[in-house]
């Protein structure tokens, strides 16, 4: 398969060398705007290659067009995130740049599966979603297995324990109104409720949702980029390998969780086909009602954009 990752950033690059290394493709092209920098990173990434023994070619390139049929396109352009500013900052900025790269690759690779990254993630989903026309199922955005992934690893630091132990998901919108869910957490299948007291599980629950705002304060002229280029490329791993993964991912609903028309994280089955289900679990009252507001937010960005 040939994947197109838009975008050279610390994002794009990133998940361009992760998924080379795992060989999910036998071409990747890797496009920005900006000259010499995707043709640059990409022969840095190759060079990698009798090193790191893969065979997947790099294609670095300013051209759209180079995206011609690809399988799957990760589209990480756009603005990042500066301290002070919310995800929803980027909102105008980036939908632009979302809707035009999309556009294009609804008419370069039609039958493309498209993972969106930028932020704010859930509405550039929408955004990707209108401007490609393509079927719900093949547009999908990573965020859910990036908010659990952080989740998981503060659970275990607290813990102690390995992070491969520590299951869990998140849900809703990729924001401050994220829905971590304690009820459904376990440690090698203790609940881990049964591991920590209440005030532990909220104080992670609350740098989980705090987590890429805590980067961008380190960072302070960026934002996270190891973790989500390692969030897209086990979707990407889903789909090319045909896995059918269950994983939280922004995915569109059509009345499921009584939720309409709008993307929002839950947990999937991600397969060849893309979004090959949506995995509708009980919730309390308490958690429906924070993801139906996390809903809302993602809502209420979206109709601002007026699609």
């Amino acid at each position: 398969m040939k994947i197109g990752v838009v975008g050279a950033g610390n994002v794009g690059a990133t998940t361009a060398q992760l998924i080379a290394q795992q060989e999910l493709g036998r071409e990747i092209v890797l496009l920005d705007v900006a000259e010499g920098i995707p043709q640059g990173k990409g022969l840095d990434i190759a060079e990698s290659s009798p090193v790191e023994r893969f065979d997947t070619l790099i294609k670095g390139t300013n051209d759209p067009d180079d995206l011609c049929n690809c399988g799957i396109a990760v589209v990480t352009a756009g603005i990042a995130r500066k301290p002070g500013m919310s995800r929803d900052d980027l909102l105008a900025t980036n939908a632009e740049v979302v809707g035009s790269v999309c556009e294009h690759i609804a008419h370069v690779a039609p039958n493309a599966i498209v993972i969106t990254v930028t932020n704010p993630l859930d509405a550039m989903t929408h955004v990707a979603f209108k401007k490609t026309g393509f079927p719900p199922e093949r547009v999908v955005g990573m965020a859910g297995i990036l908010d659990t992934a952080r989740y998981r690893y503060f659970l275990a630091c607290e813990l102690d324990v390995s992070v491969e132990d520590v299951t869990a998901f998140v849900l809703g919108g990729h924001g401050d109104s994220m829905v971590p869910l304690p009820r459904y957490t376990t440690v090698a299948g203790i609940p881990v409720s049964e591991l920590l007291d209440q005030c532990a599980i909220d104080r992670i629950v609350q740098r989980t949702r705090d987590g890429g705002a805590e980067i961008v304060g380190h960072l302070k002229t960026g934002s996270a980029y190891y973790a989500p280029a390692a969030a897209v490329a086990e979707m990407v791993k889903a789909i090319v390998r045909d896995k059918k993964r269950i994983l939280p991912c922004a995915a569109y609903l059509s009345g499921q969780y009584g939720i309409h028309d709008l993307f929002v994280g839950v947990p999937v089955k991600l397969g060849g086909a893309g979004v090959e289900g949506i995995i509708e679990i009980g919730l309390t009252p308490d958690e429906s009602k924070a993801l139906h507001a996390s809903a809302a937010e993602v809502q209420e960005a979206v109709l601002s954009l007026d699609l």
